[in-house]
């Protein structure tokens, strides 16, 4: 036990003076590097999302080597690492890994592994320097179309960013596995043939820009990955444009004052039908989030039904939103937000021409996330609907 304890010393002291030999002999050999340059020179992907352990230099891990003879003071990150194997090697090879800390200042580690935090990440400078941003305790964005169809006289124009990559026939549009949860080839056919104009677009994928923490746009493909499957879901269900919050950290829930309605009966214009809309509103609004200091809208691909109204313009209207838009209404102005945009303070709270779900906008003048909450008890004219409002504060 004492050879081997003695030998072990000897090993310590043997790198510790290769070490300092290393490190003196790099003030005369040692290029000038900046993280700048060096992401310049290689590509990094400034902007990017990366979690602990993702490597800056490429998914499978890369090693960016240099030569030895002109980087020997590289070999002490492999030293004070216990990366002998790799000292071998790099001694016998003449190529040293490129210790990242030398252009860094923070959360990359010498191999440009992001370490140091958790959660979402990113890629940025710190002055000349590489660095990794911890996430905010909120990340929010705004969806937008990856993936876009354009209506024309023959056909679809199929374009991915903001660049046409195929033309797709008339007669060819039954046979594209164009899907999601929330509308399938049927639904493209019926826009193509019966609403839409030229030039008009039906989106088939979104991605994320204008992120609050400046970090790169998101593509469709990376939602899920990076985000995960409720927020890739939640940017699905809702339009364009929509603000979303796409990562909280530790959040404790505040519940504002719970308001209520009942559905009431006028069967002038249907009872039934405006049982079914008001439970679509409720569906529309329940559980959406609306980052701070930003304006949100209930969920697409939400269909409402109509009921003849001769004071409406076109002679029809979507009765039954009314009663649980009072409520969210009450839910709203109780946290001292302005009312909403597509609402007036009448019995009749939507303005006719607004969409219950798309068109009304609520503001969040909070430094918070908040969070609708909507629901319902019973059916038929006594159905109670319910709203408030949650703030999602940082837990303390």
């Amino acid at each position: 036990m004492s050879n081997w304890r003695d030998t072990s010393v000897k090993i310590i002291l043997v790198l510790f003076c290769v070490s300092i030999l290393l490190f003196a002999f790099s003030f005369v050999n040692h290029p000038t590097f900046s993280g700048k340059t060096l992401a310049e020179a290689y590509g990094f992907p400034i902007g990017q999302s990366v979690y602990e352990g993702d490597s800056i230099l490429g998914a499978d891990g890369e090693v960016m080597e240099v030569p030895l003879i002109s980087n020997f003071n590289f070999l002490i990150h492999q030293i004070t690492s216990l990366d002998l194997s790799g000292m071998m090697i790099s001694l016998t090879t003449g190529a040293v890994p490129f210790d990242m800390t030398s252009v860094s200042s923070g959360n990359i580690d010498g191999y440009g592994r992001a370490t140091g935090f958790d959660g979402p990440g990113y890629l940025t400078y710190d002055g000349d320097n590489l660095a990794i941003h911890k996430p905010d305790t909120y990340i929010w964005g705004y969806s937008v179309p990856s993936k876009t169809l354009v209506k024309n006289d023959d056909g679809v124009d199929v374009v991915v960013n903001h660049t046409v990559i195929e033309h797709v026939p008339v007669e060819k549009i039954k046979d594209q596995n164009w899907t999601s949860d929330f509308f399938n080839i049927t639904t493209i056919q019926n826009w193509y043939n019966d609403e839409a104009k030229n030039g008009s677009t039906f989106v088939i994928e979104k991605g994320i820009s204008n992120f609050s923490d400046g970090r790169a746009d998101v593509l469709a493909d990376q939602v899920y990955d990076i985000f995960g499957k409720n927020v890739s879901d939640y940017v699905a269900a809702y339009p364009v444009g929509t603000p979303i919050v796409l990562y909280m950290g530790n959040t404790t829930d505040k519940s504002g004052e719970v308001y209520s309605t009942t559905l009431g009966s006028h069967p002038e214009y249907g009872d039934t039908v405006r049982e079914y809309n008001a439970r679509q509103f409720v569906d529309a609004w329940n559980n959406t989030i609306i980052p701070p200091h930003s304006s949100g809208n209930g969920k697409a691909y939400i269909d409402f039904g109509s009921a003849s109204d001769s004071n409406a313009p076109g002679g029809s209207a979507s009765h039954g939103v009314c009663p649980p838009a009072r409520a969210l209404r009450g839910a709203v102005l109780a946290e001292g937000f302005s009312l909403p945009v597509g609402m007036v303070n009448d019995e009749d709270a939507v303005l006719f021409g607004y969409n219950p779900a798309e068109d009304i906008k609520v503001t969040n003048t909070y430094d918070v996330p908040i969070k609708i909450i909507m629901w319902t008890e019973g059916e038929g004219p006594s159905m109670y609907i319910y709203a408030k409002i949650v703030k999602l504060e940082p837990a303390k």
